[in-house]
């Protein structure tokens, strides 16, 4: 019997077929995702009084020890750590790792805290680049600062890691803002589970537009900025839904840089931060979760919405490029360097939705979806595509998107409700159907830009400009050290 060689249309078609099954299969995930992080949500709603959370935890919440590295940051440095300061939580320590800044940074700290060099002592459990002195305060006895030669944010929290001493540290950047009972919400883990708690995350929001004094936020409104706005429905999705959705689950892969908390002694069993790449973040987590599914131990690492991390995000396309395309880079060196994982049958779920979301989303992603934008409108125009597939391709891409898009925004304001005024809100659900039209379809060209650097193995992070938090002269600063209760 002879077989027909297969004709362009065959192609075609299996080429818009598999670009398809994809995306469906892509939007299917973001939906469990969302019925996951609803379920969780329904579960434990967030408590919204700081005093019961006080009452609560105070008493049994472990040592915190603050890690944040700061590489140029003079024109910022002193209001973020007098935010920092003034966080409520009943024993915690700031430790700045001034990580060889070429501005003032350094002196910036020494003249506003009054520094003086001071001996702590310390163990190298994790290798870093040489600590120059450390500095402290007398009159504020709870910030340490670490001089250091530049080698980096994983190095410099690699530093901060050994010069703390609390059982729990939170990495963060120093240029981010903290809610006062951030760290009350988050330690929640660790106090209820402490025994299988090894790290936690917070939500990162989108700090531009809100009104801010004095390291704090005090009315939230939305960006004025197109990208600032498009980027506050991503946080949205990316934190409330998909790390809220995969930490019901124990399959979290990633805890953001800006707002993580871990269990130290774990940390330096697994090497600490890895030097050498930009995903240093996502990086930790997967070594973290090896070492508990090697060793075979019950742990948890889970995601907490409640408590929010405030960030100033690009409003200029090129720099908003440069941050994604790093962001993606990131995930591929970290997809390589532990790509067994999914084929060893004792990292579970892990594996299967953890590592299986990475290869489907950012390893397939980008380049699928290159191919359904370009090639299958070509294959149409020229005849050999049927119209049922092309219809089918633009009803995965836009429909699923804009119903997941709109769907974490509702479930924000359901159970959250960070944005008090209604027409903030419907500002927000307008662009949610407006990313998927342009916005979604740049994203994935930086994407494929940060293939492109990861192929070339660039290590650069780009310059990243910020306008920095204004502060009304008109508002009080915050007492060091006050409870609002």
């Amino acid at each position: 019997m002879a077989f027909a060689a297969p004709t362009l249309e065959d192609f075609a078609a299996a080429l818009a077929l598999f670009v398809v099954s994809v995306g469906l299969l892509q939007n299917l995930i973001y939906l469990i995702q969302l019925a996951l992080a609803a379920a969780a949500l329904v579960e434990r709603p967030p408590t919204a009084s700081s005093s019961l959370l006080w009452r609560r935890y105070a008493d049994a919440a472990p040592p915190i020890a603050l890690l944040a590295p700061a590489y140029n940051e003079a024109m910022t440095i002193a209001e973020s750590i007098q935010s920092l300061l003034s966080l409520q939580y009943p024993s915690f320590e700031v430790i700045v790792i001034n990580d060889g800044s070429s501005d003032a940074t350094l002196q910036v700290l020494i003249d506003t805290f009054e520094l003086r060099p001071i001996q702590r002592h310390y163990e190298l459990a994790i290798t870093h680049r040489s600590i120059r002195e450390v500095y402290g305060a007398a009159h504020q006895p709870r910030l340490i600062v670490v001089d250091k030669e530049n080698g980096g944010k994983a190095d410099a929290l690699n530093a901060g890691i050994n010069v703390s001493r609390a059982p729990i540290f939170c990495s963060m950047d120093a240029d981010s803002l903290l809610e006062p009972d951030a760290l009350l919400r988050a330690v929640r883990p660790f106090v209820e589970d402490p025994e299988r708690t090894v790290a936690v995350g917070g939500t990162v929001r989108v700090a531009n537009g809100c009104r801010i004094a004095h390291g704090r936020v005090l009315d939230v409104r939305p960006p004025r900025n197109l990208l600032a706005l498009l980027q506050t429905v991503e946080y949205l999705r990316a934190f409330l839904m998909a790390r809220l959705a995969w930490s019901r689950i124990n399959a979290l892969t990633i805890i953001s840089g800006a707002f993580g908390l871990f269990r130290r002694a774990r940390v330096i069993e697994a090497g600490g931060y890895t030097h050498g790449t930009v995903g240093e973040d996502m990086e930790l987590v997967v070594k973290l979760h090896r070492l508990m599914r090697d060793k075979r131990l019950p742990y948890r690492i889970a995601f907490v919405p409640e408590p929010v991390c405030w960030t100033e995000v690009p409003e200029d396309l090129q720099v908003l490029g440069r941050q994604r395309a790093r962001w993606h880079r990131g995930a591929l060196e970290t997809f390589e360097r532990h790509w067994d994982v999914l084929i060893k049958p004792r990292y579970g779920r892990v594996a299967v939705v953890g590592f299986g979301y990475i290869l489907l989303v950012d390893v397939l992603g980008p380049v699928v979806e290159l191919l359904g934008y370009v090639l299958i409108p070509l294959f149409w125009i020229s005849g050999v595509l049927a119209v049922e597939y092309m219809l089918a391709f633009v009803a995965v891409s836009f429909t699923f998107g804009v119903v997941i898009s709109v769907g974490a925004l509702a479930l924000e304001e359901s159970e959250l409700r960070r944005f008090p005024r209604a027409r903030d809100l419907a500002l927000l659900t307008l662009v949610a159907v407006l990313e998927n039209f342009g916005y979604r379809q740049l994203n994935n060209l930086w994407r494929l830009r940060g293939i492109w650097q990861y192929l070339r193995r660039s290590q650069s992070w780009g310059t990243m400009t910020r306008k920095g938090f204004a502060a009304p002269a008109s508002v009080p600063a915050p007492v060091i050290g006050e409870k609002v209760l």
